[in-house]
């Protein structure tokens, strides 16, 4: 299974660096049904992996000049707030059992269930290749600062980078066009993740590193080859390609984890 689990970790890097996005949403079921670990330990092994592999394309844009500094940051400063706490105190608080009228379901399942429900979300804007119109006008500082707060929460919980979240927020509230959008998505990709990871060793959370290393190096040289790839084949046009592939995999957790599960 672990084969299948690697030839998978290579579309992590190649949709971040062919679409800007989407990769870090398959690093969990990856990490969940190939590698077999817990989804909660899983969201440490994602946060990292998605971390230094969007790093990569980060430092591409960079070169380019297409990344937005200023913006970044007031997204991701109170993003990291939320995501540090929400791993600290939000993912150990929930019960390992939680029972509602005779039915039980697990804390791994919810987990699961959620991070279903963020894939058929984030498939469905990828399928319908929703156009965003850069927002005229200044910088909505405390808007910014606001859905970096929220999404902070939904990376620290479900270990996410939440590329197709943040696009559409820097495009509304910072004015910025497509490809300034994606470029520093990446960015506040790189530094929420790779703070979530951080805290998480402060925390002495326990990660396998073989596996931490491996599919890693894994999704950067998947990495490489979407930034090859990204140069001669219009991203925009694989989204809905890419769109569906999603929707099955979050339709496939949803059957698994309501019917299947053990």
């Amino acid at each position: 299974m672990e084969v299948i689990g690697y030839i998978c970790s290579l579309l992590i890097g190649v949709s971040l660096g062919l679409i800007g996005s989407g990769g870090s949403i398959l690093a969990i079921p990856i990490l969940v049904y190939f590698f077999k670990l817990t989804p909660e330990h899983a969201t440490t092994h994602s946060l990292f992996i998605v971390g230094v592999t969007a790093a990569i394309a980060v430092r591409n844009h960079y070169r380019f000049g297409n990344l937005k500094m200023k913006e970044a940051l007031y997204f991701a400063i109170p993003s990291i707030i939320s995501l540090v706490l929400s791993r600290k105190y939000l993912l150990p608080s929930i019960p390992e059992v939680i029972a509602y009228r005779g039915v039980h379901i697990t804390k791994q399942m919810l987990m699961m269930l959620l991070f279903a429900v963020l894939m058929i979300a984030a498939s469905f804007s990828m399928i319908l290749r929703t156009r965003f119109r850069q927002a005229p006008g200044k910088i909505s500082v405390i808007r910014l600062m606001l859905l970096g707060s929220v999404i902070g929460i939904v990376t620290g919980f479900l270990g996410a980078g939440g590329g197709f979240l943040i696009v559409p927020v820097l495009i509304f509230y910072a004015g910025m066009n497509m490809r300034h959008a994606i470029a520093t998505s990446l960015l506040i990709i790189t530094i929420n993740s790779l703070s979530g990871f951080i805290g998480d060793l402060v925390n002495n959370v326990a990660f396998d590193k073989r596996i931490l290393v491996t599919v890693a190096a894994t999704a950067i040289t998947g990495m490489f080859t979407g930034l090859y790839f990204s140069r001669k084949i219009d991203g925009e046009k694989l989204k809905p390609l890419f769109g569906w592939f999603i929707l099955l995999m979050g339709l496939f957790i949803l059957a698994k984890e309501l019917f299947f599960s053990r």
